[in-house]
């Protein structure tokens, strides 16, 4: 891959002050791209997520706070991420997850979970998309989830929102297929699709196990992995940044409305 093959791009990552997120942000600065930083952050979070981005190579880094619940918010930072030169790149990366059965979920659990993950991208992307196709070059990369491929128990507004996900972010690779040409790179809309990745948002899941087995997090882990993904071990969140700088590269115009997993082979069961 081609080195400093970012330069001159702007992408904006959602949810990048930590995770996946950050590990998406500072492997896309590491190739030269302007980074949108975001995330619900306090001052101290957000400069320590901008340095460490630009530490990475970023030429700039900027952060925004939009809350995704809130389209209005959502409207605010497309409007700034255009007046900053517009998103070349955008992944959206911010997700919640709770769970718990139909039964005990509240209706404010549903709402939530389904407006930050999936109203939220379908805000940042209509507005993005259009800009995209204006200069011939555009990549979507939505960070879905093997639930957005196959479901699990006690996870219905989480699994309802990545399956969403998933076939919104199809419809757009779609309607902007043939836009742009094999020299601008085209614009694509594509989801990743993790299983268990070392984030925060598995940690209720393992305490929970450990709990349940009355083991420890190593035991609790290996059991969760035994359960669901064949591999036995878990991904890196820097394993997911390098499958989207592949996705970004122009040579990966034709590759859209994928669903890529990553997932040690749970979803080939």
């Amino acid at each position: 891959m081609n080195e400093g093959m970012l330069r001159g791009k702007t992408a904006l990552i959602t949810g990048s002050v930590q995770g996946i997120g950050l590990a998406i942000a500072k492997t896309l600065a590491a190739q030269g791209a302007r980074i949108g930083v975001h995330g619900l952050a306090n001052a101290e979070q957000a400069d320590a997520a901008v340095a460490e981005i630009k530490a990475a190579g970023a030429p700039e880094a900027r952060f925004f706070d939009a809350d995704m619940r809130d389209p209005d918010a959502i409207d605010q930072m497309m409007s700034e991420m255009e007046s900053w030169g517009g998103a070349d790149i955008l992944v959206n990366n911010a997700g919640i997850q709770k769970t718990g059965s139909m039964a005990d979920l509240s209706r404010e659990t549903w709402d939530m979970i389904l407006a930050v993950n999936l109203s939220g991208a379908f805000h940042t992307m209509r507005r993005a998309l259009p800009k995209m196709a204006e200069r011939g070059y555009g990549r979507v990369v939505n960070i879905a989830s093997v639930h957005g491929l196959v479901a699990s128990k006690d996870k219905s507004p989480y699994v309802a929102s990545k399956f969403g996900l998933v076939g919104m972010s199809r419809v757009a690779a779609l309607e902007y297929a043939s836009v742009g040409s094999r020299e601008t790179g085209g614009v694509t809309v594509n989801c990743i699709c993790p299983g268990w990745t070392e984030t925060a948002i598995i940690e209720p899941q393992i305490v929970a196990r450990g709990e349940q087995l009355g083991v420890g997090c190593t035991e609790a882990i290996a059991d969760l992995l035994s359960e669901k993904q064949p591999s036995l071990r878990t991904s890196k969140p820097e394993e997911i940044g390098q499958a989207i700088l592949w996705l970004a590269n122009p040579i990966a115009h034709n590759i859209t409305g994928i669903s890529l997993p990553i997932d040690g082979g749970w979803t080939a069961q």
